[in-house]
């Protein structure tokens, strides 16, 4: 009974040591034209052709100034840019787990990944990340003369 303390420290613990393997890294970037498919694992979405329905969602609309505005109102930070890809990541608040979002445009169209970098599930974080980042699009282009 006087080790029962020892169950939550190695939780913590194992926590913090997947938090500080999640904040080294970068994302995959765009590989054979196309944005890295997803992983077997229930931790990323992914609007490119033939990504399996469990993890697909819809390429969003916009200009690269639409997206690198919607990063920045959606709390991301840009880590990489070209005229036809952006990447960016996602912090989580208490541990700083990290989350990589990436873009490439697709004729008048973006291709969207978001995925965890460490970690077997996100409980669903990646896909509502894609949908609020759309929904601040939709209201940016609301917005526009």
């Amino acid at each position: 009974m006087d080790y029962l303390w020892l169950i939550p420290a190695v939780i913590m613990g194992g926590l913090v040591v997947l938090s500080v393997m999640s904040q080294r890294g970068s994302p995959p970037g765009v590989q054979l034209g196309r944005l890295q498919a997803g992983s077997p694992k229930p931790n990323a979405v992914s609007s490119e052709p033939d990504t399996p329905e469990p993890q697909r969602v819809e390429p969003l609309s916009g200009t690269r100034e639409d997206i690198r505005a919607a990063i920045a109102r959606t709390g991301g930070r840009i880590t990489s840019e070209t005229d036809d890809y952006l990447s960016a990541t996602y912090s989580t608040p208490l541990l700083r787990f990290v989350d990589d979002v990436e873009f490439r445009r697709d004729g008048a169209l973006w291709q969207v990944r978001s995925a965890s970098r460490v970690g077997h599930s996100d409980m669903g974080a990646n896909r509502r990340r894609v949908e609020t980042i759309r929904a601040a699009l939709a209201t940016a282009l609301e917005s526009q003369p």
